[in-house]
């Protein structure tokens, strides 16, 4: 492919007309136009028509044995590699380009070696292991296995919440169904408004274009050019610094990080660290040298469309630089008494509140609990953060009706009517059998049945009833196509995590576990919806049977989500601590951000409700103006672009975009986006006008080689060194140096109390923690028991018996622990053998010798009271054996 075929992806949508283009490396680009096209045809959207080819080989094939092999492989590396990084404190996102990029040797050399013996000849099982040269149909099936993989999946992270944080159990059975229906359940919306956002032309998917460009270039032929590289052995080069120089910011320097030196300047200033913490304030001026930080939230900015990302930098820099700034110090909400940027919840007094007392045992909000303890508040910034997110719901709503309801409109009335398709639709409809609709009603309505089966089934533990996945299913439907037509037309996508936890905290609060699926079921339908359309495109553009494409996405999909729980799973039982902070070593990275602002979100929407937050009862109801705000915002730039048609410029202002690109902060911090913004401007901007043929040529391998070589150093970091848990202790350890960052700048004020509300919520936990201290002690304590029990059985473990033959005999007053709590079965036996005038240690002996739990007992001849039970024993005391009495070991 010439190079003339590469054009930036800059605009929405460009109206036919001929380029031209002079680069400065002295090569020019002829004119090229959808006329030159074969037949005169091509699509009307220039970006397209100069990247995706209009040409198809029908006979190539596609569900090869390479396929299957390379396309599990890829979907089970990313799913586990995006998983183990979810938990970290940076949590990169490894993208199918990595994938996409590494296969293709591997497809190569697998022609090269593997036998072309066809098996089973003269059948219909009949196939072969090499049906010759690897070919870019098969490749692009493989990627659609890894972009499976690549996609998060949003129920691990109700899964770890509740697991983690509430210390509730859920069965792996449990975890499992409501993972695989939350993931399969958007194959149902894909199939419903494929005819909307995959076949009419003007819904081009710019994200696709970087994949279709990246596919031709690694699948022409490319000879070295004199004094340069060519893109295999530029990727090489690319990869191997990566991987080398992740060793810094991921052990050596983690500083590089978030380099805020403004707190370098002001050791003693809490202000100016606010102002100039990357990490856990406002970010002025810091830098991060890390990739994984860098795209941690926002994906790659190489591949991001500059308009896009000059809508991001917009956004970011009025939210945290005006809006968040005005709010805290004019003490909004006595914002001062917290933190600027948190995502933790607190008190009145600016203390962390302590959410497991206002729980009941039943796993509901304790009412008198919770007026006990005092209103709920948030930081500035994440307080701010949801007034973005009502604002970006209406404006996706508006913007779509506006910029795109005349083209809807069209397309609903000429949905049953073969009316103008562009070149790329004709020639799918021409080769290939369409996936038959049914097959995505039947995926819909099995998964809708079996979800509400699960959570009428398991609902001690899931909570939700079966009329909330309906509900949620409505919601999700509802907003599939205008979240689409933005994700289509500007590579970002809003997200519907505020409005399903708002409808669900409205109509069923104190539930925080049946919140959390709710959302799941609300937005991450919609959103693999989203991820299954995009596939569709791409497959689309590459021309991929369908029926090849749809059966990809499913084992990729159900592959994907198993090794995401089992990876999950494995983490959360191996990594000491995982996710607490409090009990976590400074620098420890299993910090889990997403997993924190999940929890939170659960507390304050499921558990007390938006009500007692941002309706009547709450005090942050004034944020719900943020839903006007969304509504008129695309409505004024709509105004403008009819005033003044000549400035295309306008009509570039999308308002979703710059609203939606704040959603992930929190957890996200402002050195994510400031770095991502950056680095945007110096790849979509300066490199693209300045270096354009560099641009053309690496810009897209190069963001696939740092993300691949990133990866697999982070992996490698954990297991050579993370998991044998060495670490060093040095001043470039220090993530980001602004210790002072998280202070507040008032003092904090305690609320009003109820005495007789007080009174009832500290019984009521009394009895809670003498319920589960009761529990812990009839647990099973293992082999060498426990705090709680005692460490008799360490004298008999056959690891300590050599060492301690001569201790093996001891007395039962010589326990510290086993008679001392007054809840312990022992002790209560005791107490009732006492009341009948018996012993279970016959004459002379006291059970509860040591330190007694009930009264004084009588002591073992020879020892003195309680004062002195923890002297040693003379050597003519009669000794005890304690596998003699199978009453003292439990």
């Amino acid at each position: 492919m010439a190079s003339s075929e590469y054009q930036e992806i800059n605009e929405p949508l460009i109206q036919k007309q001929k380029l031209s283009y002079h680069g400065g490396s002295g090569s020019s680009w002829p004119e090229i136009s959808p006329d030159t096209s074969p037949d005169g045809e091509n699509s009307p959207i220039e970006q397209v028509a100069l990247t995706v080819p209009i040409t198809d080989d029908p006979s190539l094939p596609v569900f090869t044995f390479r396929t299957w092999i390379l396309g599990t492989l890829a979907c089970v590396l990313l799913s586990f590699l995006n998983q183990f990084f979810g938990y970290r404190k940076e949590p990169l996102s490894v993208t199918a380009i990595s994938a996409q990029i590494a296969v293709v040797p591997a497809g190569h050399l697998m022609a090269a070696t593997l036998t072309d013996r066809r098996f089973w000849k003269g059948t219909r099982f009949e196939f072969t292991m090499n049906p010759g040269k690897f070919n870019v149909k098969e490749h692009v099936l493989i990627t659609i296995f890894a972009s499976s993989g690549a996609a998060s999946v949003y129920a691990i992270h109700m899964v770890s919440s509740t697991i983690v944080f509430y210390k509730k159990e859920v069965s792996v059975v449990v975890a499992m169904m409501v993972v695989l229906t939350t993931q399969v359940l958007g194959f149902g919306w894909a199939g419903i408004f494929r005819r909307y956002l995959v076949e009419p032309a003007a819904m081009w998917w710019p994200q696709n274009l970087v994949q279709v460009s990246l596919f031709r270039a690694l699948h022409e032929k490319e000879e070295r050019p004199k004094g340069g590289l060519t893109r295999n052995q530029f990727f090489l080069i690319a990869f191997i610094c990566s991987f080398a120089y992740y060793v810094l910011p991921g052990y050596l320097f983690p500083m590089l990080t978030s380099l805020s030196w403004m707190c370098w300047i002001f050791p003693n200033s809490i202000v100016a660290q606010q102002i100039g913490s990357g990490l856990h304030g406002l970010g002025l001026g810091a830098i991060g040298f890390d990739w994984s930080s860098i795209c941690a939230y926002l994906g790659s900015p190489l591949a991001s469309p500059w308009f896009a990302t000059a809508n991001v930098a917009f956004g970011f820099a009025t939210f945290v630089y005006v809006i968040v700034p005005i709010a805290y110090w004019m003490d909004l909400y006595n914002a001062r008494r917290f933190p600027i940027f948190s995502d933790g919840l607190f008190m009145s007094n600016g203390q962390e509140y302590n959410i497991s007392t206002i729980i009941d045992s039943n796993f509901h909000l304790d009412i008198e609990a919770y007026e006990s303890e005092g209103p709920l508040y948030l930081s500035t910034l994440f307080a701010m953060s949801y007034g973005i997110g009502f604002a970006c719901l209406s404006a996706t709503l508006v913007h779509v009706l506006l910029f795109h309801g005349r083209e809807i409109l069209q397309l609903s009335k000429s949905a049953f009517q073969e009316k103008k398709i562009d070149i790329h639709t004709k020639l799918m409809r021409k080769y290939y059998k369409q996936v038959p609709e049914w097959w995505f009603i039947c995926i819909l309505v099995i998964n809708i049945v079996v979800t509400m089966f699960v959570c009428e089934y398991y609902n001690d533990q899931l909570q939700l009833p079966w009329w909330g996945v309906v509900l949620a299913c409505v919601v999700a439907i509802s907003f599939t196509l205008p979240v689409g037509v933005i994700r289509a037309t500007t590579n970002q996508a809003p997200a519907l995590n505020v409005i399903t936890e708002y409808i669900i905290g409205y109509i069923y609060p104190g539930y925080p576990i049946a919140n959390m699926l709710f959302k799941v079921y609300g937005n991450v339908s919609m959103k693999q919806a989203i991820f299954f359309l995009q596939d569709f495109k791409l497959g689309h553009y590459m021309k991929i049977p369908p029926r090849a494409m749809f059966f990809a996405q499913v084992l990729g999909t159900i592959i994907a989500a198993l090794v995401h729980l089992v990876t999950a799973w494995w983490l959360m039982n191996s990594v000491p601590n995982i996710c607490n902070r409090e009990l976590l070593p400074s620098g420890n990275p299993w910090t889990c951000p997403s997993d924190h602002v999940f929890y939170d979100a659960s507390v304050i929407w499921g558990l007390i409700g938006p009500r007692r937050i941002f309706g009547d009862l709450g005090h942050y109801s004034a944020i719900n103006w943020f839903f006007l705000f969304g509504a008129i915002a695309p409505f004024l730039v709509w105004l403008s672009h009819k005033a003044f048609p000549s400035k295309q410029w306008i009509r570039l202002i999308t308002v979703p975009v710059i609203l939606g690109s704040l959603n992930d902060m929190p957890p996200a911090t402002t050195v994510n986006y400031s770095s991502w913004v950056l680095v945007g401007f110096v790849s979509g901007f300066v490199a693209y006008r300045y270096h354009r043929g560099w641009w053309i040529k690496h810009n897209y391998v190069l963001s696939g080689a740092l993300d691949a070589g990133l990866a697999f150093m982070g992996v490698l970091l954990y297991l050579c060194l993370g998991m044998e848990d060495i670490s060093l202790n040095w001043w470039g350890g220090n993530s980001d140096g602004c210790s002072l960052a998280s202070c507040p700048t008032a003092q904090g004020q305690k609320g009003t109390v109820n005495p007789s509300a007080m009174l009832a919520s500290l019984l009521s936990r009394r009895a809670k923690l003498h319920d589960e201290l009761r529990s812990i002690e009839k647990q099973d304590p293992g082999q060498c028991g426990n705090v709680l029990k005692g460490f008799e059985g360490f004298l008999s473990s056959s690891k300590n018996t050599a060492l301690l033959k001569r201790s093996r005999k001891f007395h039962p007053e010589d326990r510290l622990f086993s008679l001392s709590s007054v809840t312990s079965q022992a002790a209560e036996e005791l107490a009732a053998g006492r009341d009948d005038g018996r012993s279970d240690f016959g004459p002379g002996r006291s059970k509860g010798g040591g330190i007694y739990a009930h009264g004084p007992g009588k002591p073992k001849r020879g020892r003195g009271g309680p004062r002195d039970a923890k002297r040693l024993r003379h050597s003519s005391d009669q000794d005890f054996d304690y596998e003699d009495d199978p009453d003292l070991i439990f």
